[in-house]
């Protein structure tokens, strides 16, 4: 970061953004842009294409591109030197990634929770592996729909309700769990699933600052997963948060107190 961006992000209150998993929405944040008001910190909750009130049927979305649009509209309503904290949780992160690669100088931060961090998306094998939660020992774990036909892949998918509390929620409080169960939608499957980052924009995206959350007791993205991930694309710093794979409802005045403390990080 130059002085003089580095002197207008210190002038403005720290402004933090945040992207939802698949199946989520800007709803998954209520406590944490709570918490984050209450510190006097600004926050910012993008629904990605198909989520939440958003209209569009999961199954007709079929492009990362089209998935991650709100998120790129959002940076480029932003002045030029007006920075952010970006943070990603889940498949998010593939977002994230995007961002940094296309709008380097608008991100002073860009925050991994639980989330896929592959640099170049699914490029390979391995990186399906990696980035991609393995919950094949579960059998039938998905409710899945075909939009471009029984022989083609799904173009969306959820997680069956019976499964839901147990892989993504097993930490979380009853109410926010019933809040989660009630909202969740199915995920465009098909638009992440051959994510792969264009080539260039490497200097962007090398040129900020990452860090990642672990989340240690995560039963979807497991803890060592997301060692795999941390190992192969090191980021300057590593938390840990006890939680499952959703410590913005499980623990979040932890989670807030390490996003505080990774913004500082790079500031003082």
């Amino acid at each position: 970061m130059d002085n003089t961006s580095h002197e207008l992000m210190m002038k403005k209150k720290p402004h933090f953004v945040f992207i939802h998993g698949l199946g989520g929405g800007s709803w998954c944040w209520y406590k944490i842009k709570c918490l984050m008001n209450t510190f006097g910190y600004t926050a910012t909750c993008i629904d990605l294409k198909g989520a939440e009130i958003d209209p569009s049927n999961p199954s007709k979305i079929l492009s990362f591109d089209v998935y991650n649009q709100p998120l790129i509209d959002f940076f480029k309503s932003l002045p030029d030197h007006e920075q952010v904290i970006l943070v990603g949780h889940s498949a998010g992160g593939l977002s994230v990634t995007d961002a940094t690669r296309k709008f380097p100088n608008n991100i002073s931060l860009a925050v991994y929770i639980a989330a896929t961090m592959l640099k170049g998306g699914f490029l390979t094998e391995q990186d399906i592996k990696d980035g991609v939660p393995d919950l094949s020992e579960l059998g039938d774990v998905y409710d899945l729909e075909f939009g471009l036909g029984p022989d083609q892949s799904p173009t969306n998918a959820i997680i069956k309700k019976d499964l839901q509390q147990k892989l993504l929620y097993h930490m979380t409080p009853p109410e926010d769990f019933t809040l989660a169960a009630m909202l969740i939608r199915p995920g465009p499957v098909y638009a992440l699933q051959g994510t792969k980052f264009k080539e260039g924009n490497e200097e962007g995206v090398e040129k900020v600052p990452r860090v990642y959350i672990k989340t240690m007791y995560d039963r979807l993205l497991r803890p060592e997963q997301q060692d795999r991930m941390i190992e192969k694309w090191p980021p300057m710093n590593v938390y840990v948060v006890e939680s499952d794979h959703s410590p913005n409802f499980s623990n979040p005045f932890v989670l807030c107190g390490i996003l505080v403390k990774a913004y500082l990080s790079i500031n003082y």
